[in-house]
């Protein structure tokens, strides 16, 4: 691969199978991946990356009602029959049996529906009709259950959005204080960066400890945990900054925090709140959780444009520095429930 995309290289690249030179310098590959961390460096240095995002679930709908059920019933010999897969039931198949930002495993699934349709009208001349209360018998219970949302405000629980290669995700994010020497206990299958990014949050509550009426006995008397539910699944990046340090000030302060919020956004030491990546799956992610306000940084106000249309039903919350954040989420130590 390295040779064939090298412009240095590719003019008289030899095939050893064949026998045969071959000039590969006019030649405009095109390769695509869904995630890019598992390309090698040299691979990685030889491509321009072009970042595509993946489909909405309105997309996603609109894409199967347009082509894969028409697709599918021709396939298995149903065009003339009178199925009906409804979005309702389109929708309920994506959210409980795919995890993709494509949709090749909802063309399957769809694809198996119609193939059961079309064996039942076979051996029993009986035309079924599948909805959201029946897909279980056809395709067995449900892989992916929605995540426990809390309606309540809590101490030290901060509600995180997360991109990964099958779209947005949101994750808890859990922090309590114990007796200890003052030490950091990270757990939850989190990456290098992720733990610099809790570090870096660390820093930034203590360096402004007084302003939130903290003791320098909480840093030496007392260790932190913070835990990310959903230890099977690896996490990475910075884009948990903010969400990090709303976790640890609520457990340091005692002050719950608004359940009503969701949130991203890389942390510096000064407290700016730097730009991320895949803005539009985690505004996505939140209205898919039901969190009515999200916050995001200013810096990525750009991204949104031309996709104004998926904030609809959210209050998207552009801010600067965390303290814009911390002035939102966390309440009066009273305060503890919605």
């Amino acid at each position: 691969m390295l040779e064939v995309l090298d412009p240095q290289q590719n003019k008289a690249f030899y095939d050893n199978y064949l026998g045969v030179s071959f000039d590969l310098s006019q030649v405009i590959f095109i390769a695509t991946a869904n995630v890019i961390e598992s390309i090698s460096d040299p691979l990685r240095d030889r491509m321009e990356i072009i970042q595509l995002s993946g489909y909405t679930l309105e997309e996603k709908v609109h894409i199967a009602h347009k082509y894969l059920v028409k697709k599918s019933l021709e396939e298995s010999g149903l065009i003339a029959q009178p199925i009906l897969f409804t979005s309702e039931l389109i929708s309920d198949i994506i959210v409980g049996y795919t995890r993709e930002s494509g949709v090749r495993e909802l063309g399957r699934l769809i694809k198996k529906l119609c193939s059961k349709v079309a064996r039942a009208l076979v051996e029993n001349n009986q035309l079924i009709e599948i909805t959201s209360e029946t897909i279980e018998l056809y395709l067995g219970p449900r892989k992916h259950v929605q995540m426990e949302t809390y309606d309540e405000n809590q101490i030290g629980i901060c509600n995180g959005l997360a991109w990964t290669a099958y779209g947005g995700e949101m994750i808890k994010v859990e922090a309590v204080i114990m007796p200890g020497k003052g030490k950091l206990i990270l757990t939850g299958s989190l990456g290098s960066v992720m733990r610099e990014s809790a570090q870096a949050a660390l820093s930034y509550a203590r360096a402004h400890a007084q302003e939130f009426n903290i003791t320098e006995a909480m840093f030496t008397k007392f260790d932190l945990h913070i835990h990310v539910p959903g230890g099977g699944v690896p996490k990475d990046g910075p884009s948990a900054g903010v969400t990090l340090l709303s976790s640890i000030l609520s457990a340091l302060t005692g002050r719950a925090i608004n359940a009503s919020f969701a949130m991203t956004g890389e942390l510096n030491l000064r407290g700016m709140v730097m730009p991320i990546g895949g803005v539009k799956e985690k505004i996505l992610a939140a209205k898919r959780n039901h969190v009515p306000h999200v916050i995001l940084p200013h810096k990525n106000k750009n991204d949104l444009i031309g996709f104004e249309d998926i904030t609809q039903g959210i209050e998207v919350i552009w801010v600067k520095h965390a303290q814009e954040v911390l002035n939102r989420v966390l309440l009066p130590v009273a305060e503890k429930k919605s």
